[in-house]
């Protein structure tokens, strides 16, 4: 026993030191995990935050029934889209108008021609005819872009011009 006493005490330098170099990396060590531990916390704050109380998998069915809800709501969103779209094809959404001079009497282009049509190049055609004595306007219905009655020349061109708009 003296014998290990005595070599203890010669390589009691040594002892210490090694003592120390180990004692330091686990210092650093530990400092390191405390950081790891930190921004793990920091993340499990932002995962939980808003929580009370609840357990992970309440937490997860809050979450899918959320997602059902936002899911059924774009349902609906997209056919009222497809609903509002299909309604908008029926509206008004090509126009042309020309004016021009309808008699040779009459000083300026006080005469007209309006095309109005939707989608699907259904529409009407409005003509006013100025002249000195009276003025008349009258209607031509257009469907799919071809008119029943016979059309004017200044009918025709706003025709052509509406439909070559879309």
């Amino acid at each position: 026993m003296d014998n290990l006493f005595n070599l203890l005490k010669d390589f009691q330098p040594y002892i210490i030191l090694g003592i120390s170099a180990v004692l330091l990396i686990l210092l650093i060590i530990i400092i390191v995990l405390l950081k790891s531990v930190s921004n793990l916390e920091k993340r499990y704050r932002k995962f939980m935050r808003g929580v009370n109380n609840k357990n992970l998998e309440e937490l997860i069915i809050g979450y899918l029934d959320k997602i059902d809800e936002v899911k059924q709501d774009s349902e609906r969103i997209a056919a009222a889209y497809n609903e509002l779209d299909n309604r908008i094809k029926g509206c008004i959404q090509k126009t042309s108008i020309t004016r021009y001079r309808a008699f040779d009497d009459v000083g300026s282009d006080l005469s007209f021609s309006i095309a109005l049509l939707d989608d699907n190049n259904n529409g009407v055609i409005i003509t006013g005819i100025y002249g000195r004595q009276e003025s008349t306007t009258y209607a031509k219905p257009i469907d799919k872009g071809i008119s029943r009655y016979d059309l004017s020349e200044e009918e025709q061109q706003v025709l052509d011009d509406v439909m070559n708009k879309g």
